[in-house]
């Protein structure tokens, strides 16, 4: 699934959508116990219109992460189509159309039994279609009548009390403490999935689509136990990751022109592909390219392909994943924070023996804790 096909079925994730449906919503109540406490299985169409809304809001938060952050997409092992299988079940409540009891409770019974999670939440399953108008070449809507994408999303939100507090009691006058001892239910789910994912503007039923509000830190028991597909780095991971390719690659000429021209790089990789559909994305050879023209010596680069297979395996990084907004130098006295268009009035260098940070102002004109100054002769 790529960006254009995710924005497709976000802007039409509405009940103002022509093409989109919410067909069937399953809700699940699950105590810190894992207790089923509550459940309910209703067409859209007769659940009141308030807390309808509050579905609709809920499930359309699934599809507005970011592709490679928020929303990673997994393809589903061999096994996962076996009796008892993820797959397997994810498909029969897909085609279902959650209008099946036994095919609902045996996916709730999968979440429930498999996910990591110590508090209260409940479940909101979604049963969906969307009417795929065909284009033409030029992306232009064809007259031709349209195929139709069913599909089912799942989101997982904690139920909570919230903080104690005081109220004002209207019959005594008077300020009074309250401790609000019933659950909230949020409306912004902390995981979730889609299935199938929309893919070459049709369904794919090897793929399954993980949320989660969370980039750093995903769910993997989630993903591992609960989708049956196996982690991947997460967004952080992926930073991670790089930042140990480069220390084990570039070692001491690692400095602050090395650092910022690799980061100038992959920015101009993000802005060169933002109209593409698909993410970029940088593998050995990308990054071989990427730390030669950041001036990274041909003997520092004969390691990269051995440490990036170590590092990385046979698979790439995402690009947008990696890209700094602004450069930001750290002492444990000192934090300096720089944006993406003046890294080039910063220098490093040694005077008098000592190692200084510089910073060319073509402004005398500076702010210091919100107070406008000026620098003049020799001090501020």
């Amino acid at each position: 699934m790529n960006k254009k096909e995710l924005a497709e079925i976000k802007k039409n994730f509405t009940d103002s959508s022509g093409l989109f449906t919410l067909n069937r919503v399953a809700v699940v109540y699950i105590d810190p116990q894992k207790n089923v406490r509550c459940k309910t299985n209703d067409l859209y169409s007769i659940i009141p219109e308030e807390k309808g809304n509050v579905y609709m809001e809920t499930l359309s938060k699934l599809f507005r992460g970011s592709l490679g952050k928020g929303l990673i997409e997994y393809s589903f092992p061999n096994e996962q189509y076996d009796e008892g299988g993820a797959q397997k079940e994810l498909y029969a409540a897909v085609k279902s159309k959650l209008g099946d009891e036994e095919s609902v409770d045996k996916l709730i019974v999968r979440i429930v039994n498999n996910l990591a999670y110590e508090a209260a939440y409940t479940i909101i399953l979604g049963h969906c279609s969307y009417s795929i108008v065909k284009r033409d070449k030029n992306d232009d809507d064809l007259d031709s009548a349209a195929d139709e994408y069913n599909f089912i999303c799942a989101a997982i939100c904690p139920a909570n009390t919230s903080d104690d507090g005081l109220m004002f009691d209207n019959e005594s006058n008077t300020i009074q403490k309250k401790a609000n001892t019933e659950l909230i239910i949020s409306k912004e789910p902390t995981d979730g999935f889609f299935y199938p994912v929309f893919s070459d503007r049709a369904p794919d039923v090897n793929h399954v689509m993980y949320y989660t509000k969370s980039p750093k830190k995903p769910n993997i028991s989630f993903i591992n136990d609960v989708l049956g597909c196996e982690f991947v780095m997460s967004a952080h991971g992926e930073k991670t990751t790089f930042q140990a390719v480069l220390n084990d690659v570039v070692g001491d000429e690692l400095n602050y022109t090395v650092i910022t021209a690799v980061n100038d790089e992959i920015r101009e990789l993000v802005t060169n592909s933002k109209n593409d559909t698909e993410l970029p994305c940088i593998d050995k050879n990308k990054m071989y390219n990427i730390l030669e023209r950041a001036g990274v010596s041909n003997e520092k680069l004969e390691a990269l392909p051995a440490v990036f297979k170590e590092k990385v395996g046979d698979g790439v990084l995402t690009a947008t994943n990696l890209v700094e907004n602004k450069t930001k130098l750290a002492t444990p006295e000192i934090t300096v924070s720089i944006s993406q268009n003046a890294t080039d009035k910063v220098r490093t260098t040694v005077m008098d023996g000592r190692r200084c940070l510089i910073i060319d102002l073509e402004d005398p004109a500076i702010s210091i804790n919100g107070i406008d100054t000026r620098i003049t002769g020799n001090s501020i």
